[in-house]
Formats: C-alpha cells, structure tokens, sequence
C-alpha cells in the first residue's frame, strides 16, 4: 500500500471525504460505486467498483465470438479499464485505461462510427490503434462501459459491411446491458 500522507477525520455521521487530488487520479466521480474490504491488519480498503469485472470470463467469450465474426479486433471496457480484449495482443490492452474521449462517449451516451465521422479516436491510452466502433453499454439506466472495435490492417472503409458491422456491435452492447440486469 501506498501512503499519501493525507489525513481526514469520519464526521459524526460516519462520513469520511477522499480528497480531490485522490479522486482525481483515480477518475473516481460523484455517484460512483466504492468496494469496501478490510484485512487483518485493521486497514480499510476502497475499490471501485466495477459490475463489468464480475462477468469479465464472460465478456471475454462475447468478444472473441464478435471479434471472429466481424473478422476485427474487440475490447471490452468497464467506464475505466479494458476488461476483455480479442484480436489483438491480451497483455497490451487487459486493464490499460481508457482515453477521455471514449469516457465522455459513454457518458454522453453516444456511440461512435469511424464510417460516419471521420477524426480519429484512440480508444485506449498510450496506444496508436484507431477505433472503427464504439458503443456504451447501458444497464438499468445506468452506463457501466463500452464495446469498441477496431480498424484492422486494412484501414479501408467498406460501406457494404457497416450495416452488419454496426447493428452487431449495437446488439452486442444492449445484450450485456440486458445480462447484467437480470
């Protein structure tokens, strides 16, 4: 573990404030989910929380078999992290973050089409491949990620394949959604 050296005070209602510096760094927002564990050693530890993280072995099959049938690579992501990935190499992408571009798509609910819109979006952070498309997944009203696939080696747009392309990725995304509420 790692010391701060910050020090707060738990309120008479039990409440404790994690800094803005913290919150900040960890791209932890108002209304995000937080894990509670502690260990033997009387130390509290916060987590955040990620339902995407539960069902990741599942996730990963769901995007190899689209990752296979779009013939492209797909990742998976929680609002922070790559949580799945197929495709492409595993250890390069598994839980690298996510770029603030692809945060505020899902945040705003969007999805993206390298067909429809031509400015180039990185999706993941500190690395160079270009997203084809991108979808939030969306359950109980609530955004927990997003799917995202990729250009391939032959950055050639065929506009004969982006019906299929779009509507499965859109299908895949509300599919998890759908899953992860029931």
């Amino acid at each position: 573990m790692k010391s701060t050296g910050i020090v707060r005070r738990i309120d008479d209602l039990g409440r404790i404030v994690i800094p803005k510096e913290i919150r900040r760094t960890l791209r932890i927002r108002e209304g995000d989910p937080l894990e509670i564990f502690t260990d033997n050693s009387s130390n509290i530890i916060f987590k955040k929380y990620s339902i995407i993280d539960e069902i990741s072995p599942f996730a990963y099959c769901y995007a190899d078999i689209l990752s296979k049938a779009l013939q492209l690579p797909v990742l998976i992501s929680d609002r922070d992290h790559i949580v799945a990935a197929s495709g492409v190499p595993k250890r390069e992408f598994m839980e690298r973050r996510v770029t603030t571009y692809t945060e505020d798509l899902m945040e705003s609910r969007l999805h993206y089409s390298a067909y429809k819109n031509p400015k180039k979006f990185l999706p993941v952070e500190g690395l160079e491949n270009e997203a084809l498309l991108a979808y939030p997944i969306i359950t109980s009203g609530d955004i927990i990620g997003s799917i995202c696939v990729l250009k391939g080696s032959e950055s050639e747009l065929s506009d004969s394949k982006e019906t299929l392309q779009t509507t499965l990725v859109k299908i895949t995304a509300q599919f998890l959604g759908k899953h992860l509420e029931d």
